[in-house]
């Protein structure tokens, strides 16, 4: 009776092993919600691939969490260091780590004041400085870079400097242009360190900036490509609740609505606070992506909305917009009517939804 991802436990094994092979200088990334798996379950496997070092030869030192507050989840089943994304500032959890586990942290920091902010904070913090990328979302700019570069050269830093951040755009051509250009800054702020940790690069682009940059060690941080990577060995099912049969006209659901023909309503479990029917811009542009948004704002216009859950591979509708913890869907007459207890399943974003129970084989 709930909502559930089951995980084919050898064939996402296979996959995990087969990326750390494949980036052997990769930072896994468990942050938010564990990418449905929850964080705790992430830094446990993460512990899992640096035990396999030897198969893999992937050196898994460092595991990436989002926030502060989630540093304390990861240290507690990870043994290595742990690289908070978000950037330090000198207010909130940032400076309520525990004193225990501080000496694991290692900070991002996105502004050369914060720096300066940090060492007298925490003086034996190791960090990263992150650069501005395209994303312009957090980073320093070339000019910020070399001023951090000279406050690092005069106070004696460069041994906590653990290497130098870019975060980098989805759905690009290619990222080598940029990546170059963010290189070359590093070298001209004369930092002392020639480590780069990058996010959403190819395989193919961090082979050729190895070639590019001999003398640089370019360190994927990967999260989704990581524990989502292989959708075949991942399946969301949805427990059917309830079945009742309705004919045009019957009055139900929260708001009354009536039944536009015969058929049968179906209860699921899943609903908000799973993250059912919470949606998030995509940011697609193209015409078939804004085609499909009128025509979902039709479907809600008079009553009928696709949901995410299918029944014999085919995608039903919501009968009114989903509850807290169980969600109401249309069957039309003709169609089959799956029994109470059945699994049906479901397609989700898997960093927006809270499952009631994971399950790996």
């Amino acid at each position: 009776m709930s909502l559930t991802l089951t995980v084919d436990g050898e064939r996402w094994r296979a996959h995990l092993l087969a990326t750390a092979t494949k980036n052997p200088g990769i930072v896994p990334v468990a942050k938010g919600n564990g990418y449905g798996m929850t964080l705790g379950r992430l830094a446990r496997r993460a512990q899992w691939l640096a035990d396999h070092a030897e198969q893999t030869g992937a050196r898994l030192d460092l595991l990436a969490v989002g926030t502060y507050d989630e540093v304390e989840q990861a240290t507690s089943r990870y043994d290595g260091d742990v690289l908070v994304l978000t950037p330090w500032r000198p207010f909130g959890a940032a400076l309520a780590l525990d004193p225990r586990i501080a000496s694991r942290v290692v900070h991002t920091v996105s502004r050369p004041e914060d720096l300066a902010a940090l060492r007298a904070h925490h003086p034996g913090a190791r960090f990263l400085l992150e650069q501005l990328t395209s994303m312009r979302r957090h980073g320093m700019t070339r000019r910020d870079l070399a001023t951090a570069a000279e406050y690092v050269g005069e106070h004696g830093h460069s041994n906590g400097l653990r290497g130098v951040a870019m975060h980098l755009p989805l759905n690009t051509t290619s990222h080598l242009g940029e990546v170059s250009r963010l290189i070359n800054d590093i070298v001209a702020s004369g930092l002392p360190t020639r480590t780069v940790f990058v996010s959403h690069l190819t395989h193919d682009e961090h082979a050729r900036l190895a070639t590019t940059y001999p003398d640089f060690t370019v360190r994927p941080r990967i999260g989704t490509d990581l524990w989502l990577g292989d959708r075949g060995a991942l399946k969301v099912g949805a427990t059917v609740l309830d079945v009742h049969e309705v004919e045009r006209g019957d009055v139900f659901g929260y708001r009354g609505r009536s039944v536009p023909k015969h058929g049968h309503i179906v209860v699921v479990s899943g609903g908000t606070a799973h993250g059912i029917g919470l949606e998030a811009p995509t940011g697609d542009q193209s015409l078939k992506a804004r085609a499909a948004t009128l025509a979902r704002g039709g479907l809600d216009a008079v009553g009928f909305v696709r949901s995410p859950f299918s029944i014999d591979g085919k995608q039903r509708l919501f009968a009114e917009p989903p509850h807290m913890q169980a969600s109401m869907l249309f069957v039309p007459s003709g169609a089959r009517v799956p029994r109470i207890g059945e699994d049906i399943e479901v397609r989700v974003r898997f960093t927006a939804t809270e499952f009631d129970r994971v399950v790996i084989t």
